[in-house]
């Protein structure tokens, strides 16, 4: 649904400029509900946080079908933002307490790749649903049905967190008494600090790695705006270009197990290092190939380039967050850094936007390469000092 909120915007009258905006209520609503989200998982536990969202965005889902005016479509593209932070904050957390650490790269990054699959195959399927029924609304209904499939797997299925027991993973044993009883309800812990306590006590970690974090972020989303614009810019049509961003996409599926194995292998350096020199050497040079004679063949290279970088960091931002978080109550710690790298990603459009008004394209892409190195350096500082080896 997500490529077809500007359109129904157009369909109701905004003009481009405003569509963009109420699409990028979506992305806010992500950031805004990340702190309240992880309130709610460590009150109510991971299971009934994600029916609560399943059920609030079943309804934003419907408030869209039937929104009257543009305002009323923004609001509710916003508490659907919102709704996804809180389902995916819970399977953040839960992940967290109940995969091992020698393992828990690979599971975040199948968990990525699960994300990175629907967001491939969900715009081919609302292609078909239009072609069939020629109307935006087809696939909004559709996905009313996945919520409602998805709210009956979770309410019905068999309760994970209770199949499931708390791992262990290192200082974590020595935090939460094992009593031999088994695991109901939601993580249990010693001490609940709450979301804003958690942030003062574990702002080391979140102004250091949680920023090196979120550069990476801001170039994950930097990339699905400069390669678009690039292509527009040297003349492609709308088929070559999305051919172009299809093909850096697939390179990016292809590999997201990949870097799970080598996080899990050689360490998390291992994976955030080349991701961020790849990606940022990409924009670097990118950004001086717009003139040159053979400047189509560098951006589809630069862009399977960046595929290949984006697909060697998936998972890494999960990981790295379960890595650091306290192992007996993560879900505040994990507001505060999805909140973190969700603001990385909704800055760079922003920052590739006011650079290439205020200087050009090639300038704004140069800068988001300058981003890349900086964060690499800030990984190559921090992942040794805050994230344990894994076999360790």
């Amino acid at each position: 649904m997500i490529p077809l909120i500007p359109v129904i915007a157009v369909g109701m009258g905004a003009s481009l400029a405003t569509a963009a905006l109420v699409a990028s209520a979506l992305v806010v609503g992500q950031l805004c509900g990340n702190l309240p989200a992880g309130w709610a998982v460590a009150r109510f536990g991971e299971r009934a946080t994600m029916i609560i969202a399943g059920c609030v965005a079943l309804l934003s889902a419907v408030a869209i079908l039937l929104s009257p005016t543009l305002a009323a479509l923004a609001a509710s593209v916003f508490l659907l933002g919102f709704c996804a932070a809180a389902f995916g904050l819970a399977r953040h957390a839960f992940m967290t307490t109940r995969v091992p650490l020698e393992i828990r790269a690979r599971s975040l990054a199948l968990l990525g790749g699960s994300f990175r699959l629907g967001i491939f195959v969900g715009p081919f399927v609302s292609a078909a649903l239009l072609q069939f029924f020629h109307d935006e609304s087809a696939a909004i209904w559709f996905f009313l049905g996945c919520l409602v499939a998805m709210i009956l797997l979770v309410a019905f299925g068999p309760d994970p967190e209770k199949t499931h027991p708390i791992v262990r993973n290192g200082a974590a044993a020595r935090l939460v008494e094992d009593t031999g009883e088994p695991v109901t309800g939601s993580i249990p812990t010693h001490e609940r600090l709450g979301v804003f306590r958690t942030m003062w006590r574990y702002r080391d970690v979140l102004s250091r790695l949680g920023l090196a974090a979120a550069s990476l972020s801001a170039l994950r989303s930097a990339r699905q705006v400069v390669l678009p614009l690039w292509g527009v810019s040297l003349g492609l049509d709308a088929q070559s270009i999305a051919l172009v961003v299809g093909v850096s996409g697939a390179i990016d599926f292809a590999l997201f197990y990949a870097s799970g194995q080598v996080m899990d292998r050689f360490g998390r350096l291992w994976a955030a290092m080349p991701a961020m020199l790849l990606m940022g050497g990409a924009f670097f040079v990118l950004a001086f190939t717009h003139d040159g004679d053979a400047a189509l063949l560098w951006y589809g290279m630069l862009a399977a380039v960046l595929g290949v970088g984006n697909g060697l960091s998936s998972g890494i931002l999960m990981t790295l967050g379960a890595d650091t978080a306290p192992q007996h109550d993560p879900a505040p710690f994990l507001g505060s850094w999805r909140t973190l790298n969700d603001a990385g990603g909704a800055a760079a459009p922003l920052i590739v936007s006011g650079i290439a008004a205020a200087a050009s394209l090639s300038v704004a892409t140069g800068a988001l390469g300058v981003i890349g190195l900086l964060g690499a350096a800030a990984f190559l500082r921090w992942i040794p000092r805050f994230v344990p080896r894994p076999d360790k």
